[in-house]
Parts: C-alpha cells; sequence; structure tokens
C-alpha cells in the first residue's frame, strides 16, 4: 500500500535530524566526487540536489539516498576525456537517463532479486572497511585525495594502504584534535543516558560532532594559529551570489552530438553501471532496514531515469542509489524517503544561502563521522555471525570483502557473485533427491534403492544425478519416486529415461512411481 504525503511527512521528527546527518555527510562528498571525476566542482552539488529533491520524492524506497556515486568516477573522467567536452558528456547522461527509465519500464529491476545475501553483506563490510581506510587521511589533517574517493588504486600510482600509511607519518596535530573529539563525541552520542536525555538526545551525535570540529577551528584562529587545519582540510562551496553566477555555474548538453557513436556508447555504459549500482545499493540498505521494506526495485530505475535526465540538462554529474549516504541515513534514524527529500533541501539552501559558513567545517569531523559509520557497517558481531552460518555463506562473504578493498566496488562484487553462484551450485548438486538403500531384499542379499526427488529438478543437478545412477550397482532393484516433483528439467528427464531404457543391460530392474513425464515419454519424444 502507497503511503499518503501526510503519513511520509508525520515523521519528520525522525526524518529532519536525519537528514542533517546525511547532508554533512553528502556535501563533501559531491564536492570531492565532482573533484575526482575531473568534472567541475558545481556539477557534483548539482546532482546531490536533483538527487535528492526529485529522486528522494519519485523513489519509493524509504531509506535510500541518492547522489553522484564515487564507483562512476572513472566512467565519467575517462568519458569527458574521449569526448573532448563536458557539454557532450552531458548529453550521454541525459541519454543514460532515457535508458535507465527505459529499464524501469520493461521491469529490468528483478535483476536485483538475484544478488546473493552473503555477497550484498560482504559489500556493505567492504564499504564500511573502505571508509574507515580513505577517511583516516582526512581525519588525521593529511589531504592526500579528493574527499569521497572509494577506488583502490589512484591515478598517481599510490593506493588505500599506501595512503594510510603516509597519513599515520604526517599527522596535523589540530586536524588530527578534531578528528578524534568528533569521533569521541560521536561515541558518546550512542550511550543510552545521551539518548534518553530529553533534551540531548533530540540532537544527532554528527551534528555535535561537526559543531565541536567548528569551535575547535576558530579556537586554533584565535589561540593557536599553527594548528589551524588549511584551506583543502575544510570545506569549500562555489560562491553563487547572484543569478548571473548561478546561470554561469550550469552547463547544458551540446545536442549537435546527438549522432555521435562514442556518446551513444557512454549513455550506455553509465546507464548500465549506475542501475547495478543502484540495484546494489537497495538491495543492501533493506538489509539495513530495521523494519526491513521492500524497495520497488523498478520504481527506483524510473526515479534514477528521470535524475539522470534533469541532472545531465543543467550540468549535473550521473547519480545512483548511494549506500553510503543510505546507511547514514539509516544510521541516523531516518524513516522515510522525506529524509533523502530535506537533505537535498538542505544542499540546495547551503548552496544559495551560507557558502560561506560551510567553509568552517573541517573535512576532520565529516571524515569522523564516515568513519562511525563505516564501523557501524563493518562490525566484528557481523564477521562472527557469517562465520557461524556456515562455509557455503562465509566464504562468498569474505571473497566479496577482500576483492572490493582490492579493486573497486563493481569488479569486487562480479567477484563475489561468481564465487556466490559456485556455492549455490555446489549445494545445489549435493541435493536433488533423497537416496535411501536396503541391503536384503525378500530375506535374499541383493540391494534395494528408492530415489525419491526433489521438488525442482534442474539441470544444475544433472551432474550429481547422473553420477548416483551411474554408480548404482549392477542387478540392484531401483524405484524413482517422483511425488513431492513439481517441476523437472528436461535435462534431467532425458537423463532418467535414458536410465530406464538402458537398465536392463546391467541387471537393473527400475520401478517409476508418480513420474507421469518420464512414463509417458515415447522413444520418438525421447
Amino acid at each position: 500500500m502507497k503511503e499518503t504525503f501526510t503519513e511520509y511527512t508525520r515523521h519528520y521528527a525522525k526524518d529532519i535530524p536525519a537528514s542533517l546527518v546525511v547532508f554533512l555527510v553528502a556535501l563533501p562528498l559531491c564536492l570531492g566526487i565532482a573533484l575526482a571525476s575531473g568534472a567541475p566542482l558545481f556539477s557534483g552539488l548539482i546532482t546531490g540536489i536533483i538527487a535528492g529533491i526529485v529522486v528522494g520524492a519519485l523513489s519509493q524506497s524509504h531509506t535510500s539516498v541518492s547522489g553522484p556515486a564515487a564507483g562512476l568516477t572513472v566512467i565519467v573522467f575517462s568519458a569527458i576525456a574521449e569526448l573532448g567536452s563536458f557539454e557532450l558528456f552531458l548529453l550521454a547522461v541525459v541519454l543514460g537517463g532515457v535508458f535507465q527509465l527505459i529499464l524501469g519500464l520493461v521491469k529490468a529491476g528483478i535483476i536485483g532479486l538475484y544478488f546473493p545475501s552473503s555477497v550484498i553483506k560482504g559489500m556493505l563490510a567492504a564499504i564500511g572497511l573502505i571508509l574507515i581506510l580513505k577517511q583516516l587521511p582526512h581525519f588525521l589533517g593529511v589531504d592526500m585525495e579528493a574527499f569521497g574517493e572509494m577506488a583502490f588504486a589512484d591515478k598517481e600510482g599510490g593506493n588505500t594502504f599506501t595512503h594510510f600509511f603516509y597519513a599515520l607519518q604526517h599527522i596535523h596535530p589540530g586536524a588530527a584534535i578534531i578528528g578524534f573529539v568528533s569521533l569521541g563525541l560521536m561515541i558518546l552520542w550512542e550511550r543510552p543516558f545521551i539518548k534518553q536525555h530529553s533534551i540531548l538526545g533530540l540532537f544527532p551525535g554528527a551534528l555535535i560532532a561537526v559543531l565541536s570540529g567548528v569551535g575547535l577551528h576558530l579556537a586554533y584562529i584565535g589561540a593557536y594559529p599553527a594548528w589551524t587545519p588549511e584551506s583543502q582540510m575544510l570545506v569549500t562551496l562555489p560562491n553563487i551570489n547572484s543569478i548571473a553566477s548561478l546561470q554561469k555555474a550550469l552547463a547544458f548538453p551540446d545536442w549537435t552530438g546527438i549522432l555521435n557513436p562514442v556518446v551513444w556508447k557512454t549513455a550506455a555504459v553509465i546507464a548500465i553501471v549506475a542501475s547495478l549500482e543502484t540495484l546494489l545499493s537497495i538491495e543492501a540498505v533493506d538489509k539495513l532496514d530495521p523494519h526491513k521494506r521492500h524497495s520497488p526495485k523498478n520504481a527506483e530505475l524510473r526515479a534514477q531515469g528521470i535524475g539522470n535526465i534533469i541532472a545531465g540538462m543543467i550540468g549535473g554529474l550521473p547519480m545512483t542509489s548511494v549506500i553510503v549516504r543510505s546507511s547514514a541515513n539509516v544510521a541516523s534514524g531516518g524513516e522515510t524517503k522525506m529524509s533523502a527529500v530535506y537533505h537535498g533541501l538542505l544542499l540546495l539552501g547551503s548552496v544559495l544561502l551560507i557558502p560561506g559558513l560551510m567553509g568552517y567545517i573541517p573535512l576532520a569531523s565529516l571524515a569522523a563521522v564516515l568513519i562511525f559509520v563505516g564501523f557501524k557497517l563493518s562490525k566484528p558481531s557481523l564477521y562472527r555471525q557469517q562465520f557461524k552460518i556456515g562455509y557455503n555463506q562465509f566464504m562468498p562473504f569474505i571473497i566479496t570483502i577482500i576483492a572490493i578493498l582490492l579493486t573497486d566496488l563493481l569488479v569486487g562484487i562480479s567477484i563475489g557473485m561468481v564465487v556466490g553462484v559456485f556455492f549455490i551450485l555446489r549445494a545445489n548438486y549435493r541435493t536433488p533427491y533423497h537416496y535411501d538403500d536396503e541391503e536384503v531384499v525378500n530375506g535374499q542379499p541383493g540391494k534395494r534403492i528408492k530415489i525419491t526427488l526433489s521438488e525442482h529438478v534442474s539441470f544444475i543437478n544433472k551432474a550429481s544425478l547422473q553420477t548416483t545412477l551411474d554408480h548404482l550397482p549392477d542387478g540392484a532393484i531401483v524405484t524413482i519416486d517422483g511425488y513431492r516433483t513439481t517441476a523437472i528439467d528436461p535435462d534431467a528427464l532425458e537423463l532418467i529415461y535414458d536410465f530406464v531404457i538402458n537398465a536392463p543391460e546391467r541387471n537393473i530392474k527400475v520401478t517409476l512411481q508418480n513420474c507421469p513425464h518420464i512414463e509417458g515419454m515415447t522413444v520418438e519424444e525421447h
């Protein structure tokens, strides 16, 4: 049942504080991802605003928050260089949005239902670890990468681990203190005596952390300038102070490139990768939702398509549903999609009304927020839980984590999917039937065997079934019972039929029970 507007807005007491946290996380991410993509900084903010207000309103997901995606930075960077202009790239973004809209209309979102749970949990844990590792340089005041960069390797030859160890050796004292104080306050704000307090409990821990960072920054300026964070360690917004400056900051698609095949190729890549990232993020955030609600995948693809069309029309980057913002939303208590809308309005207000004030926010405080979110995504208890479930779940989970850490999100997920499917096939290989045997038949030495087929016998089970039938002892009395079977694959059916036809050659007597499909087959049909 679809909620009315009133039912969404009545949760404002939880959605507004959550949106504030998401806004604080999204603001530097929008700028950082634009910087890492080789695009104008304002393009990242345009996407964040549209993703919040437009996609947030159109989406039927309760907890997902969209924005420019770190996973698309390499694609965007390469596409702008290949096309030769940002305006041609914007045309590709518009066309990519059209493709996504079509994917939603033809109900391609069903693909999202085929991601194994162990792989999704591995993705969440890996993103948590990446947040911790990637934000540590900003947390300690070492400006190594654009804020929001998520790829393992960078264009200068460094990687996540080299930046991690470099940061430990080049700590900025003022920024590091801001980072640790911010993180400490967030941990403190999770304690019951704070959360249950009638006044303190009204303020999200992330807001308190950021305000403390601003306070320490101002204190450094007045009392100890040497510890004041440098400009690259602070949030920096483009100065939009008039209609003219806003018009100058916007960019528009170059429609003369509509017949350019590279534009169409780029549009197809954007649509496919953005859709996959969105479906992965939606599936993951639904698992984080304490109410365990399910987001309609096709509706989300349609919303993302419309969002990308609008973003491309006015100079924005391509967007996806983003797990970092979404998990921050869930962790902060967001109840409905209005928290995404509110965060978009906050982004718009900050750009138009208070760009100067945003410049006092240290990246160290925002890094502390993301590190805290990262820990929640990758808690030790998650690893223990997956290990207890069993080998078949733990191996895809841990391999997905390692693969994402050492490559990127989509490559790591692809590797995890291959491993996950392998273990699914391995499990199915072992369970297409139930096998019973007796050593004595009518008081005489012999072998009576009953094979009870399972409810679904697919081509996946063919190898196991073939091995079992091949190893039945000569002279056995075999009963194949299909009373539980509702669907049997033609490959498996043909295999059983061949066994029945050739059984007399091995002196095997076969009886079929409740197997009308096999019993009714003729030699001509076979």
